[in-house]
């Protein structure tokens, strides 16, 4: 590999940002493509299924044969909130491959005996996003049902452009909770990007069930990523 291209994947891949060394291997030179870069023709969809899918392999594009060596961050879960669905949540999150950080300022909730083996912050939000920002390989569910905590991290989540962002609550109390994310900056796109009410619509009830919903739609949200845009603009 060049050089100059190990620097700049090892950077990418610090930064969490997803990546893909493109090696034609007719000539053997090599190049580094991020996220977002256009790309046309049969290369460039293929380096799209890869960006969505993370799997490395060989294609044939323009005549020629490339290896793609995809480099994804992994993709991890914020839960806003230490409730009964965050417990349940917790061990299905990281079966499916998505390590799980949760955060809630309320110690009586917040606590090891209830969340063993979890990553917990027993803080407000914003304290825990300056240190550990979000980014695009971040999910985020609010389920505090506390807008003093949920909506500094739905804000945060947006800027973000987290790949999936979600919250707790009936249509109701979205409807007043898009009202406060107005007045804290947020756009209406950006809100309408929010999941609300949270998980996908299988009639969950229980909060086993409705932790079940959530990881699905989380799955979904980063399985289709960029998906929807271009439905979009066909």
């Amino acid at each position: 590999m060049d050089p100059y291209a190990l620097k700049t994947l090892n950077a990418e891949r610090r930064a969490r940002r997803a990546a893909i060394l493109v090696t034609d291997l007719g000539d053997g030179r090599d190049r580094i493509v991020r996220e977002g870069d256009q790309v046309a023709g049969d290369l460039g969809a293929a380096i799209t299924r890869a960006f969505r899918s993370g799997n490395s392999g060989s294609v044939e594009a323009e005549g020629r044969t490339f290896f793609l060596n995809a480099h994804l961050p992994q993709p991890r879960l914020v839960v806003i909130g230490a409730v009964h669905i965050s417990q349940a949540l917790a061990p299905m999150a990281r079966i499916a491959g998505y390590p799980l950080e949760i955060i809630d300022p309320r110690t009586a909730f917040a606590t090891p005996d209830r969340f063993p083996d979890v990553a917990l912050h027993a803080e407000w939000p914003e304290d825990v996003l300056k240190r550990q920002p979000l980014d695009s390989y971040t999910a985020l569910a609010a389920v505090t049902h506390d807008p003093k905590i949920d909506d500094f991290a739905l804000k945060a989540a947006l800027d973000a452009n987290c790949f999936y962002v979600g919250a707790l609550g009936s249509r109701k109390t979205h409807a007043k909770r898009a009202e406060r994310l107005l007045a804290l900056g947020a756009s209406a796109e950006q809100i309408a990007r929010i999941h609300a009410p949270i998980g996908l619509d299988i009639g969950a009830a229980s909060p086993a069930e409705i932790a079940v919903a959530v990881l699905a739609q989380v799955v979904h949200a980063f399985r289709s990523r960029g998906l929807e845009s271009k439905d979009a603009a066909a």
